[in-house]
């Protein structure tokens, strides 16, 4: 008996049969050559935050940069504004405490320290 009614067994994809009956894989054979290829690359500006990880990983860096640029980045700034927050609190301070000191001295002083302070300044005045 003959099996010659039965249908074509499936082959899996990729499998070509070739006119002398052999069958070989479709994606080993050369590629036609259909002339130059056309690269259409648009080029963007990146955002301030990711210039730094994009620079790094264009460079080859590395992940390790990035994460640092990731990681590191927001903490600096932190820190930068915390430093900034005390210096202004100190500066206000200095302010203060000067502004009293110098109330205290000039209710406490005698008649003889504010006329020594007019005589400071006209001697100033006629050196400048």
């Amino acid at each position: 008996m003959t099996v010659n009614h039965l249908p074509e067994p499936a082959r899996p994809s990729g499998i070509v049969q070739l006119p002398d009956g052999t069958h070989v894989y479709a994606e080993n054979l050369p590629a036609t050559y259909t002339g130059p290829q056309v690269v259409h690359q648009h080029i963007h500006q990146a955002p301030p935050d990711k210039t730094v990880q994009r620079i790094a990983l264009g460079s080859g860096v590395g992940a390790g940069a990035v994460a640092a640029g990731v990681y590191f980045g927001p903490l600096l700034v932190g820190a930068l504004t915390a430093i900034a927050a005390n210096i202004a609190m100190l500066a206000v301070l200095a302010l203060v405490l000067g502004w009293c000191v110098h109330t205290v001295v000039k209710s406490v002083g005698s008649p003889d320290a504010a006329s020594a302070v007019k005589n400071v300044r006209k001697a100033r005045r006629r050196r400048g």
